[in-house]
């Protein structure tokens, strides 16, 4: 039996935004999949100064962006943001205008796809996007720790 076409279909994004110094220039890192191949980076500033929330924000943006141009339709999202991914997902509320402006822009945009499942992932799990987010503020790589496990040794 075949998957549903919003199965086979669905394109994955990572986004990661970092300020620096937070408050300050504002770097935001893009990784667009196709399920076709398709592979598309982004590394760029944005304009102004910010906070890490607000970069982390603008770069779903343009995650968005970039995938509606591509076509896709039906996405997969993930960041290592948990106060982005709380508040699309409505589990949080802000009271900074100025990102709650940002929120109700992106929750427009969300709402443009078929569907859209946006995750929260962590930083180890997303080091692409966060490595350019990085580089776009000349900052060097800086590979997230892995978890340790906690299963005892025999």
């Amino acid at each position: 039996m075949d998957s549903p076409p919003h199965l086979t279909t669905k394109w994955q994004l990572w986004f990661d935004g970092s300020a620096y110094p937070n408050p300050g220039r504002l770097g935001l890192g893009v990784v667009v999949h196709g399920p076709d191949g398709q592979h598309i980076e982004l590394s760029t500033t944005a304009h102004g100064t910010g906070c890490n929330n607000e970069a982390e924000l603008l770069a779903l943006e343009q995650a968005l962006l970039l995938a509606r141009e591509a076509g896709a339709t039906h996405l997969r999202v993930r960041g290592d943001s948990d106060f982005v991914v709380r508040h699309l997902n409505g589990d949080a509320h802000t009271d900074i205008a100025r990102l709650g402006t940002i929120i109700m822009r992106l929750r427009i945009q969300l709402d443009a796809f078929a569907s859209v499942s946006l995750e929260w992932v962590p930083r180890h799990r997303n080091p692409d996007a966060d490595r350019l987010s990085r580089a776009a503020l000349g900052l060097p790589d800086k590979p997230a720790p892995r978890p340790i496990s906690r299963r005892r040794r025999r």
